[in-house]
């Protein structure tokens, strides 16, 4: 392993922190602009308590809602001119991941005279990485993400049908303010894409990544025991504060990067659901849902060993050998009735997606990353004909 690492964002995690937010803002700015989404926040009574958490302090706020579930490029140009016409100084997320990606952008898109589409990379020949931001406080309320905790965002263009992504040490939140009092309203399915959301997270490193990094293993593993465990209590019970809290926590660990330093692993699950989702718009972890399965099918013959692992450690399967395909296949299995037991899906025909733009999936995700020699990285690489493979395999 060879690997820097630093994440520095300060965490303020409990029931009840919320009312601490006022406090945290004003550390860094005395207006701040609201990010929000649908409109969830409002009809809980979150917003009008972050309101006066923030007015307590003597912090001024302006609002921009209704960035959308997988968010545009729109939303965040339109919240970077409410930044500059309103005079705000500092910015204050009330959502999920999408919410909290479009307001890492319009962090840095604010203080940038030029298109913020520059910053996201969507195979431009010159890539614009901004150098100033202004300060995000995130306080999520729901769990699934992490993007509360690390520097990444996921942004749409609906124009050109591109989904892809930023990822710079500029837009790491300064704080996450993270109440598990805050999810208690989120619907079943919602709380059951989160649970993939996350584990989705770490299984993406875990088997692309490189071998012998036996603590990254163990923390995936227990970030996956962990949703799996408390994941289903969460979705019987929203009002199980306790379930909520443990789901909130391992989807932070999920992305906060220590299951991922030093493995060095691409993403090929995520890259090839962006391309789905910016199509179709559906919940990213819906896609997931579908394609990691069938992904890790297709993948298992490059590296039974980790597969056999997984399935021994997470499932309590005994192979015959490390080299057991077998085995490896059972615990895919049982992953994949894990996801169904929860509601999520696990076939594009159950999305009423059909094969008809396969390959233009396929294509279309190289545009955004590429080994250079048309293939995506992964453990394996995969070309187009494999994704085309995969696709169909969920179909």
């Amino acid at each position: 392993m060879n690997f820097e690492f630093q994440n520095p964002t300060r965490i303020i995690f409990g029931a009840g922190t919320i009312t601490r937010l006022g406090e945290v803002v004003s550390e860094y700015g005395r207006k701040a602009l609201i990010v929000t989404g649908g409109g969830s926040v409002k009809r809980s009574g979150v917003f009008d308590n972050v309101v006066a958490s923030l007015k307590a302090a003597g912090i001024e706020y302006a609002e921009c809602s209704d960035v959308e579930p997988n968010p545009r490029i729109t939303s965040v140009s339109r919240g970077a001119d409410i930044v500059r016409a309103e005079g705000c100084d500092v910015i204050v997320v009330l959502g999920g991941g999408s919410v909290m990606d479009a307001s890492k952008v319009i962090s840095a898109a604010a203080l940038y005279d030029g298109n913020p589409w520059d910053m996201i990379l969507h195979g431009q020949e010159e890539v614009y990485v901004p150098t100033e931001a202004l300060p995000v406080i995130t306080v999520p309320t729901l769990a699934a993400t992490g993007s509360e905790v690390n520097c990444g965002a996921v942004i749409t263009n609906e124009e050109t049908t591109v989904k892809s992504f930023i990822q710079i040490p500029l837009l790491y939140p300064k704080v996450a303010v993270m109440d598990p009092e805050l999810t208690v309203s989120v619907p079943k399915d919602q709380t059951a894409y989160g649970v993939c959301d996350l584990i989705t997270h770490v299984t993406e490193s875990y088997l692309n990544g490189v071998d012998n990094t036996p603590v990254q293993d163990r923390l995936a593993e227990g970030v996956i025991h962990t949703a799996m465990e408390w994941g289903p209590k969460a979705i019987a019970d929203g009002n199980d504060v306790e379930a909520r809290a443990q789901v909130m926590w391992a989807a932070s660990v999920a992305l906060i990067g220590w299951a991922q330093v030093g493995t060095d692993a691409p993403y090929p699950v995520h890259m090839m659901e962006h391309t789905v989702s910016a199509y179709h718009d559906i919940t990213h972890a819906a896609g997931l849902s579908i394609i990691n399965p069938a992904w890790m099918r297709f993948a298992v013959k490059s590296n039974t060993a980790k597969y056999v692992q997984f399935a021994e450690r997470l499932f309590g399967l005994q192979a015959k050998s490390e080299g057991d395909l077998d085995c490896a296949l059972e615990g895919i299995n049982r992953f994949e009735e894990f996801l169904r037991s929860i509601d999520c899906p696990t076939r594009f025909s159950e999305l009423g997606i059909t094969d008809e733009l396969f390959e233009t999936y396929a294509k279309d995700t190289l545009k955004i990353v590429s080994d250079g020699k048309g293939n995506l990285p992964g453990r394996p690489f995969l070309s187009v004909d494999d994704m085309i493979e995969i696709f169909r395999a969920a179909l």
